[in-house]
């Protein structure tokens, strides 16, 4: 069974983002109206009558209503960390460890001494280059393939270099694919990597999966089936 996952994560409503507003403004007045508070207390406190001091609990009392609504407005803020989690697509993504993806992605990481693309040709094509790219940009890998064919074409490197040096595994590189048609035109080739997904992390917001050692961001997924069980 293949499934469509959703391929862009839920906007931000104008709703969500007036209430962000207003927590950081209640928190920036609450800690000015504190400081006038104490600076209050202070001159007060320094001139007041010995004879007749001033009551402490009404000061007790106000401290512990500022307190109370510097705790509420934490919990709001606390409370939409919360929303954007799940907004940003972490239960969702969670729910793909263990199954079988296939996502949009350029990159893949070099895992037990190989990488695997899977890219796809929208027209026959008449020359066709594939190249392997490191993260500095250097051309690690190139080769000329031979199927020419519409449609997606598995492509798997040894992960040796230009040399014939084998690289060490948990790097990360680009597959970069140039290809034309008889007349010279370039098609619009696009690349993925497929895999089951191992892991789910979050950075800034942003939520990737874990597929083949690499991450991939879960927005980019196009497929999603049962992976196979061995016996």
């Amino acid at each position: 069974m293949t499934v469509t996952a959703p391929t862009t994560t839920p906007p931000t409503t104008p709703a969500a983002s007036t209430a962000a507003g207003n927590t950081l403004q209640g928190l920036g007045s609450l800690a000015d109206n504190f400081n006038t508070f104490l600076t209050l207390l202070t001159t007060q406190l320094k001139n007041q009558d010995p004879t007749a001091p001033l009551d402490s609990n009404q000061f007790t009392q106000q401290l512990v209503q500022m307190t109370g609504v510097e705790q509420q407005l934490n919990t709001n803020s606390l409370l939409k960390q919360v929303v954007s989690n799940t907004s940003g697509g972490v239960s969702t993504a969670v729910s793909l460890i263990g199954k079988q993806v296939k996502a949009t992605s350029d990159t893949a990481n070099l895992t037990n001494g190989q990488a695997q693309w899977t890219y796809n040709l929208p027209a026959t094509a008449s020359d066709l280059k594939v190249q392997v790219v490191d993260a500095n940009g250097n051309v690690v890998d190139a080769e000329a393939p031979t199927d020419l064919t519409a449609g997606d074409h598995n492509f798997t490197w040894n992960g040796k270099d230009l040399t014939g040096a084998q690289l060490p595994n948990g790097g990360t590189y680009t597959l970069k694919v140039t290809a034309t048609d008889s007349t010279g035109t370039a098609l619009n080739t696009t690349n993925y990597v497929q895999g089951v997904v191992t892991g789910v992390t979050q950075n800034n917001g942003a939520t990737s999966i874990t597929v083949n050692g690499g991450a991939v961001d879960w927005t980019k997924v196009i497929a999603i089936t049962q992976a196979a069980t061995g016996s």
